[in-house]
């Protein structure tokens, strides 16, 4: 499913999404914290990729971070600005975040690939790779599974990645894998979430 499809099919569902996922508290307490773990050890610019209507852009500044979003389905954005008028917010997509290289102490991409063909995924990742300064982080949450391999979503056509494959992609694009774990949510679905910082001189 191309990007645009993806985007409508968001846009036809923002509203229940937002009713279902929009608050932070939604979220698994063990995510939230996490997450936070993981952006606390950075104190510049983070960027929330693929932010929906913003409920981790606004945990985390609530916490004292430097947070923005991004995201290409207009109804989020317009959400996540009605949501948290003090935080900023723009349309895009991951793989033209239209920031300056090396600019970003890390990147949150929550759930934000998994609509991403496993043949497209160095196209993000190498795009997270350019914006983010050597030594800033990466974070991402998946669905995990034993292939790679596409599952029927509500949204939209979904991906599942081992572990070990995903991290394999994410090294391959200017990243050092810092932790990787997985959690059994059901019976037919596996989070999956990985840290990694990006290699190269500071």
């Amino acid at each position: 499913m191309s990007l645009p499809a993806v985007i409508d099919a968001y846009e036809a569902r923002a509203a229940e999404y937002v009713a279902r996922f929009g608050r932070i508290e939604d979220a698994a307490a063990a995510d939230r914290r996490s997450v936070l773990d993981w952006a606390r050890d950075f104190q510049g610019p983070l960027l929330d990729v693929g932010c929906g209507p913003g409920q981790w852009t606004g945990y985390l500044a609530r916490h004292g971070l430097t947070v923005a979003g991004v995201d290409p389905t207009p109804a989020f954005i317009a959400a996540a600005r009605q949501q948290h008028p003090h935080l900023n917010f723009d349309l895009g997509d991951a793989e033209d975040l239209a920031v300056d290289d090396g600019t970003l102490d890390g990147v949150l991409a929550w759930y934000s690939l998994i609509h991403t063909p496993p043949a497209g995924i160095d196209s993000p990742l190498t795009e997270f790779a350019r914006c983010v300064r050597p030594g800033g982080g990466l974070a991402i949450g998946y669905f995990a599974g034993d292939e790679c391999e596409p599952f029927d979503h509500a949204v939209a056509t979904t991906y599942q990645w081992p572990a070990s494959a995903l991290a394999e992609r994410i090294e391959a694009c200017g990243f050092a894998v810092t932790m990787s774990q997985t959690r059994v949510e059901s019976a037919t679905r596996t989070h999956g979430f990985i840290t990694a910082t990006r290699i190269g001189r500071p």
